[in-house]
């Protein structure tokens, strides 16, 4: 499989070297993202994605509807994270780099609960806030490649299973699916107003083996497991959608 270097990189992963550093007994309580502002987030991105694009949902029930969850979504334009965002069944906190945070996007984000990812440093602040999320039963949005690319699950960073790992939660892998396939006329940047876009939910699993081991080791072996399921679904995902 192969690695990423170890400085962090775009799309909201917490960057490897931050998960090796992460000091193994702070407690996260107190840095929780606001739910309130992600559920206000999660109905503007109903408002939003529905308005301009017709999504598609598949599978949102597989979702557990109580207790954490990291939603790991492949990453291939910058509408993904809105997207799954406003059509999740539950107030998602994504990790996003600390780039987009700019202006009066800044507030914004934070307002609605979203995790600001420093990607050139241990980022603790951002692994405490995550952690948070999942320590208070919410759901982690993570897209696990690290950068926006070809969104096929192909390499991923050790951010997923370090979470998943420490904090015991599920992990539902999702595929957005119709985002890049063509460009708008009126946007370039954006995929044509009023086209389809699917977004297929899969199967809880768990990272762990069950032995409760943190190791660099066992990390490794965690990301190979979800690296299988990950491109499982998406094969699933493109089959069931017609876009394989």
């Amino acid at each position: 499989m192969r690695r990423h270097p170890r400085r962090g990189e775009a799309g909201g992963e917490v960057s490897e070297a931050s998960s090796d550093r992460a000091p193994s007994g702070h407690t996260p309580s107190a840095e929780a993202p606001s739910v309130r502002g992600a559920e206000v987030g999660r109905r503007i991105g109903v408002g939003l994605m529905y308005g301009l694009w017709k999504p598609r949902v598949l599978g949102a029930w597989k979702v557990p509807t109580t207790g954490p969850v990291i939603l790991a979504v492949n990453h291939s334009h910058n509408i993904d994270g809105p997207m799954v965002m406003g059509v999740a069944p539950r107030p998602t906190h994504f990790l996003i780099k600390k780039e987009a945070f700019i202006g009066p996007l800044d507030p914004f984000l934070l307002g609605i609960g979203q995790v600001k990812v420093d990607r050139s440093t241990a980022d603790r602040t951002a692994i405490t806030q995550a952690l948070a999320v999942l320590e208070h039963g919410g759901v982690l949005g993570i897209f696990p490649e690290g950068t926006r690319g070809e969104g096929d699950f192909a390499s991923l960073r050790a951010g997923l299973s370090y979470f998943a790992v420490r904090s015991g939660a599920a992990i539902v892998p999702v595929a957005v699916l119709g985002s890049t396939e063509r460009r708008g006329r009126l946007i370039k940047g954006l995929p044509p107003l009023r086209s389809r876009v699917d977004v297929v939910f899969g199967d809880p699993f768990e990272a762990g083996d069950g032995s409760g081991r943190r190791t660099r080791k066992a990390l490794d072996e965690a990301t190979e497991r979800i690296q299988k399921q990950l491109g499982a679904h998406l094969d699933h995902a493109r089959r069931l959608t017609g876009r394989g």
